[in-house]
């Protein structure tokens, strides 16, 4: 075997590794193809060409045909079709960050849910919601990303009294997840009446129940503008793999490249809590698993991750709302039944490995 099939290979396995080109391509059409699929699910029966039908006709490329209702076009268009969209954006958004803070921690556990950096954002957004702090000068988006850079701030500050290592980054972002998860509950159950407690806490367990259009929007021109800085960095976050110092020998500015790119990841896990609550666990397994399929390389993984998020949960929130119609089952709730058995798989690979 040549040094370049070997390269091709999943590790451990010798099996080959198909083109990171093959696995893009494939994971559009999976998306597109999921997409059109979990639009049909529901207690309306609408079909997939009823779907592109309706998708064609507000988009200027066609007539909705005359077997499709006004009711079944709002179905689709204004309901179903912006759930099923936030979705895919923000498995992908997910996937993104964890494949970014596991390179730049150097931690196969580090993900923005397990960080703290989901719980500081749902603290953000609730003290918006249920105090009005910022007067109504601060959008719940804003409270947010106000959180999730503070609970970030706050793991870098006591990991690096703690010594500093990835495995104290992770104490530390576990504490954090709790502190702050503790602060959000004291307010919404001290603050807030009991409509609002119900929609908070529904909300902070995942819930992709209120998407509409904006909320599509705005988190899809936060995940491309986040993807673009990580491609951009993609060559810099290889290095990381060998370590700070053998990054910094290589040139590499490691503070400056922490900064932005912890910055980033910030940013997007607010828009993603202000818009879905708090999901976790995506972008702690499917990192892992992208990999093996299109090796360590950025360039290659984080667009594939984020095609494997957007399909991923597209089909959770789809299990999420179906499995016990009419009542909905949380998708942060889905999410962990699926991740907490694969993080103890990735415990467990870890601890072989050392």
């Amino acid at each position: 075997m040549t040094s370049a099939s070997r390269a091709d290979s999943v590790p451990g396995t010798g099996a080959p590794r198909r083109a990171p080109l093959t696995w893009a391509a494939a994971g559009i059409v999976a998306l597109c193809a999921s997409v059109a699929v979990a639009v049909t699910i529901g207690p309306a029966d609408i079909r997939v060409a009823d779907v592109w039908s309706v998708i064609a006709a507000h988009l200027g490329a066609g007539t909705t045909a005359g077997d499709v209702s006004p009711i079944r076009d709002g179905i689709v268009w204004d309901l179903r079709l912006p759930r099923t969209l936030l979705a895919a954006v923000c498995g992908a958004g997910l996937a993104v960050c964890g494949a970014v803070l596991q390179s730049l921690l150097r931690n196969p556990l580090a993900d923005p849910f397990v960080l703290g950096v989901s719980s500081g954002a749902s603290t953000g957004a609730v003290l918006v919601v249920v105090l009005g702090v910022g007067g109504g000068a601060l959008s719940v988006p804003g409270g947010a990303f106000i959180g999730a850079v503070g609970s970030f701030a706050l793991v870098m500050l006591l990991s690096h009294g703690l010594g500093g290592t990835t495995d104290r980054v992770v104490l530390a972002g576990v504490a954090a997840m709790q502190l702050f998860s503790a602060l959000t509950s004291f307010v919404v159950m001290t603050a807030a009446d009991a409509e609002t407690t119900r929609g908070v806490l529904f909300w902070l367990l995942g819930s992709l129940g209120g998407a509409g259009w904006s909320d599509v929007w705005t988190t899809a021109a936060v995940l491309v503008l986040v993807l673009a800085v990580c491609l951009g960095y993609a060559r810099t976050l290889d290095a990381f793999a060998f370590g700070q110092d053998a990054a910094a020998a290589l040139g590499v500015h490691v503070a400056r490249t922490r900064l932005v790119l912890l910055c980033a990841t910030a940013l997007l896990t607010a828009a993603l809590v202000a818009s879905a609550g708090a999901i976790g666990f995506v972008g702690l397994v499917l990192p892992h698993a992208v990999r093996a399929l299109t090796g360590p390389g950025h360039a290659r993984l984080l667009p594939v991750c984020a095609l494997a998020g957007a399909v991923f949960l597209v089909w959770v929130d789809t299990l999420a709302r179906t499995v016990l119609e009419p009542q909905e089952v949380p998708v942060g709730v889905v999410t962990s039944l699926i991740g907490v058995p694969a993080f103890v798989l990735v415990l467990y690979r870890t601890r072989r490995t050392r």
